[in-house]
């Protein structure tokens, strides 16, 4: 089954250092599997629960699987925090400043003929709020749960998150353990 998708967008083709090394069409990238830039933002409130988003039913891979606030991929000639404030806004509705944590590569077939491999920019930002006035041609609901939570959710129900949420989860709750 084919997903309409806007054809003007692009994604950076990066080699294993995060070098770029091309342009391609989003949906070409996802069908042949290369290697390109991605970020994923993890948005975190006072009482240290993470506000995961729940993906739309139209979203053309990995519909209604939960996963971190927002991500994407960065356009040619934006930094990475540019293009995740951008998203965070055009998704959450929301507005805050975030700070690159990490970064990993992953690839992963997420149905419909589509693997997603990406040099992921983990970024993590902090934000308080309830009203969240999310797109809804982006994200389907959200919420926010602490790392006790999510740990028993994910051990419970892992078919319910997003693949790359279940490969980086641990590396993000290191990294948060060691830098609070």
């Amino acid at each position: 089954m084919k997903f309409k998708v806007n054809t003007n967008e692009y994604v950076l083709l990066v080699d294993e250092q995060d070098n770029e090394t091309g342009l391609m069409e989003k949906m070409e990238a996802h069908e042949k599997g290369l290697l390109h830039r991605a970020f994923s933002v993890f948005i975190f409130n006072s009482k240290g629960e993470l506000l995961l988003q729940q993906r739309a039913s139209s979203k053309y891979h990995s519909p209604l699987k939960w996963t971190n606030t927002c991500c994407s991929h960065q356009r040619k000639g934006e930094s990475t925090i540019d293009a995740a404030k951008r998203r965070l806004k055009e998704e959450m509705g929301i507005e805050c400043d975030v700070a690159t944590a990490y970064t990993f590569i992953y690839k992963a077939d997420v149905g419909q003929g589509l693997i997603e491999h990406e040099f992921d920019h983990v970024l993590i930002g902090h934000f308080d709020g309830n009203d969240i006035p999310f797109n809804r041609d982006e994200v389907h609901a959200f919420k926010y749960v602490s790392f006790d939570q999510l740990e028993k959710e994910l051990s419970q129900d892992p078919e319910q998150f997003t693949k790359w949420f279940l490969i980086t989860f641990n590396d993000l709750k290191k990294f948060i353990q060691k830098n609070n």
